[in-house]
């Protein structure tokens, strides 16, 4: 069977600046997935190609069996089944919270059409607000009717353009656990751009990293936090730091911060070059062992406190300590690594 939604080979252009080329990715009926990135790395983009709101110079949008863009064919916006939900809300100011969720349905009769504003506004939470206006509700009740008309036809593909990106960060978090179950409730696929990657791992089920034009990796949150596949998309998905080094014979490898063993395999051969990717949670520190650094700041985060290290070569990293002591700037102490599973990168073989 074919996937939901099947992208291969987009190219787009504005003017004669190339945004996105040779974009790829699928999806299947019911998941959730991110395009997250950094601003102008063309996750919108992505979104009007799919949305049939630009037409592609190569490749093609594939909606199940169907070619919906290429550069010889696009289907009109309004008969590709799908829903949009964008950042600024598009609300009709002048019209009423039912007949801004009405406008998109057409072809019911009148008991019907009620029937389903009433069924989506109870799916959002907001069942008693249908003859209230855009301007007389807060922004998560705004964004929530949005969301509300978008679901009302019923679309095969939900796409969302930053749809959180205007509420604050408390909102932004649990709008997106709302949202997420509202479309697993409805089975509903759904597309998001975020340049968030904390709303990106509470919502999708696969997330694709843009840079450069490209997909970097599309995967779940866990094989991007995990297993990425290039240093930037380690970056990208998760503070950290590069950290070069050499495997030797038995396997361990020799890097600023000592010699490192892990319980998994490297997946590389010794005497191979690789970059070590570490988190502040893969360091801790104690007054024993270790390599010898200096605390030069803190920062209180409550449970945990990220301190930043200066090591003796005078390079700076930041290690993410739990519990309530704190190290006073100044203190000198040792920097370990408690890495289980290592992350790295290498340029030889793999095997």
């Amino acid at each position: 069977m074919a996937a939901l939604l099947s992208i291969e080979g987009l190219k787009c252009a504005y003017q004669s600046q190339t945004v996105l080329d040779g974009v790829a990715l699928s999806m299947e009926q019911g998941e959730i997935a991110c395009l997250l990135g950094p601003s102008g790395c063309g996750k919108t983009t992505v979104l009007r190609a799919i949305a049939g709101f630009i037409s592609p110079l190569a490749g093609q949008v594939r909606l199940g069996e169907q070619v919906i863009s290429s550069p010889d064919q696009v289907v009109p916006p309004e008969k590709r089944g799908m829903g949009m939900v964008f950042q600024d809300y598009a609300l009709f100011p002048h019209l009423s919270i039912a007949d801004n969720i009405a406008f998109g349905l057409s072809g019911l009769g009148r008991v019907e059409k009620r029937k389903r504003i009433q069924e989506v506004l109870d799916l959002v939470e907001l069942p008693d607000l249908s003859t209230r206006y855009p301007h007389e509700l807060s922004g998560g009740q705004q964004q929530r009717v949005a969301l509300a008309r978008a679901l009302a036809p019923d679309p095969r593909l939900l796409l969302m353009d930053e749809p959180f990106s205007n509420l604050d960060t408390d909102l932004r978090r649990q709008l997106s656990q709302e949202v997420r179950d509202i479309l697993k409730q409805r089975g509903i696929a759904a597309i998001m751009v975020t340049h968030d990657q904390q709303e990106a791992f509470t919502i999708s089920d696969k997330i694709g990293i843009l840079s450069a034009g490209k997909v970097q990796q599309w995967g779940t949150p866990e094989q991007l936090y995990y297993q990425p596949a290039t240093p930037e998309v380690a970056a990208f998905v998760g503070k950290g730091e590069l950290f070069g080094g050499k495997v030797n014979e038995v396997m361990a490898v020799e890097t600023e911060l000592g010699l490192l063993e892990f319980a998994e395999p490297l997946g590389v051969d010794g005497g191979c070059d690789v970059q070590l990717f570490l988190r502040p949670g893969d360091l801790y520190l104690s007054h024993d062992g270790g390599v010898p650094g200096e605390i030069v700041g803190s920062e209180f985060q409550g449970s945990q406190t990220l301190y930043r290290v200066r090591l003796g070569s005078g390079r700076e990293v930041e290690v993410l300590e739990q519990g309530l002591h704190r190290y006073p700037e100044g203190e000198r102490l040792s920097v370990h690594v408690t890495a289980h599973r290592p992350i790295i990168f290498s340029s030889c073989p793999t095997r």
